[in-house]
């Protein structure tokens, strides 16, 4: 799958972004709450997480990649692209990704899935977050998923307006429930009906 917006196509992630979605969740863990993971990880470390997302089924990851030059010039043949015989020239910056993943270990919350999306530091405000979660929504539209669950820590409003956009709803929130940098964090839990 692969959608484009302007500046943006969004498509499956694949092995080959392994390194880059790690430094974008690893600026997150260092840098924010939003995460409770509290050490960075390695790529090699974040491969079984990659892994647990195939391109199809309940379990996606979504990425979102600027376009470059290359790929946007009038003579490069379709969008994405590359011109025959050009090397080196370093691919679309990553943007941001969104996934769905098991919500619960157990089998019958089976067609629950959890939710989230991350855009880059630099990306953020320009509408990454929401032409992912629209890419994943579709993907999830034909798949046996029947809620989707979005953990938010608090404060974000951001996050509560991109969720509350889609249709996600608060059912409530864990108070004081993780603690990082000296402190105690809640988590508004949001729902969405899906299928």
């Amino acid at each position: 799958m692969l959608r484009g917006h302007g500046e943006v196509q969004v498509r499956a992630g694949t092995e080959a972004d392994l390194t880059a979605l790690t430094d974008l969740y690893n600026h997150y863990i260092r840098e924010t709450c939003i995460t409770f993971d509290t050490e960075p990880f390695t790529p090699e470390q974040r491969r079984p997480w990659l892994l647990s997302h195939p391109q199809d089924g309940s379990h996606r990851l979504l990425v979102a990649q600027g376009a470059t030059d290359r790929t946007k010039g009038p003579h490069n043949g379709p969008a994405g692209t590359p011109h025959p015989g050009v090397a080196g020239t370093p691919p679309p910056a990553l943007l941001g990704y969104a996934t769905s993943s098991a919500f619960r270990p157990k089998a019958a919350y089976a067609p629950s899935v959890e939710v989230t999306v991350y855009c880059a530091p630099h990306a953020a405000g320009r509408g990454v977050g929401t032409l992912l979660y629209q890419a994943l929504f579709e993907a999830l539209a034909g798949e046996d998923v029947h809620r989707a669950y979005a953990g938010i820590t608090q404060p974000n409003e951001a996050s509560a307006r991109l969720h509350t956009r889609f249709g996600f709803r608060h059912i409530g929130t864990y108070t004081e429930v993780g603690r990082k940098f000296g402190r105690y964090w809640d988590v508004a839990w949001y729902q969405k009906d899906l299928g």
